[in-house]
């Protein structure tokens, strides 16, 4: 499968080698990762349990929360766990592996905001005929196909990249392995493979972000028809999707949309979009979204009852 390979391992050079500093790494990551566990969890959760939170949109919130968790998983715990026992190195399967969950996550994630924006667009656009055209077994369809193409899209990268020969050096400095960083190790003339893999990434952010924004633009217009009870409601929800999807795509458009080059910020950008996204997606979607925080609330107190009944 491999040509040439003989690269067993990497050297992960982290966000920092001061000692120090490592430690408020550690501290960050740390604080970070189990917010954005809880954060979804509650929300997973709420969704899961409340009869209140059955329509589509909260459908597609599930799955977004789902990527949320599983995107940052697939690099938190390691880099804590590095930090912590002072660890860089990094077998070349699990190189492989992380590749794979990184981009899968993350590109799910960009397929359920696109489901979100779709399921918005019917519901204030088209609301006659919403039931019928966002039915349960549309959306369970419509989040398949996300999680196939995700499936897709990450294979093809991996597949890419393991058609490349690698030998030493074999130091990567990133706190992740990505495929960018990867390509400037690789023994042979990568220009083709970076064409390819930035056109695969960076068109999907590119594309989808165009997409989101027109989508969101006639959405908005549209809402002059409504009343203005209703035009304020679809208004909070509109907003808070808009915010998330430029939280989250401006930083993939600055990474994946370039030539093989690699900058300082690169980490620091990084870290937004696999740390910061996932755990303020949460408090967005709870703090600007009225039922989701009276389902949070009827769920706590149910619980509360039934530990005073015990």
């Amino acid at each position: 499968m491999l040509l040439n390979n003989n690269v067993t391992e990497f050297i992960l050079l982290g966000l920092t080698q001061d000692p120090i500093r490592k430690k408020i790494v550690f501290a960050i990551f740390l604080i970070f990762y189990l917010g954005t566990l809880l954060g979804n969890f509650l929300i997973i959760t709420t969704i899961k349990t409340s009869r209140a939170l059955g329509s589509p949109m909260y459908f597609f919130l599930f799955h977004l929360s789902l990527s949320d968790t599983f995107l940052s998983t697939s690099t938190a715990p390691r880099v804590i766990v590095d930090v912590l026992l002072n660890k860089t190195t990094i077998s070349f399967n699990e190189c492989i592996v992380q590749v794979f969950s990184f981009h899968f996550f993350g590109c799910l994630e960009i397929f359920i905001l696109i489901l979100m924006a779709v399921d918005r667009y019917v519901a204030i656009c088209k609301p006659l005929h919403y039931t019928t055209i966002m039915s349960h077994r549309v959306c369970g369809v419509l989040v398949a196909v996300a999680w196939v193409g995700s499936c897709v899209h990450s294979l093809a990268q991996i597949f890419l990249t393991l058609s490349l020969p690698f030998c030493h050096p074999n130091v990567i400095d990133h706190y992740l392995c990505d495929l960018q960083p990867l390509l400037k190790l690789a023994c042979a003339d990568t220009y083709v493979t970076n064409l390819l893999l930035v056109s695969n990434s960076g068109a999907i952010c590119t594309v989808s972000f165009v997409v989101l924004m027109v989508s969101y633009v006639v959405i908005l217009h549209s809402l002059r028809n409504h009343s203005a009870e209703g035009r304020k409601k679809a208004l909070s929800t509109c907003i808070s999707h808009i915010i998330v999807v430029i939280l989250f795509f401006g930083p993939c458009i600055f990474i994946y949309t370039r030539p093989a080059t690699t900058f300082p910020m690169d980490k620091m950008i990084a870290v937004f979009y696999t740390l910061g996204t996932p755990l303020i997606n949460p408090l967005i979607y709870t703090l600007r979204n009225a039922e989701v925080k009276n389902a949070m609330r009827k769920l706590w107190s149910k619980k509360l009852i039934s530990d005073d009944k015990r």
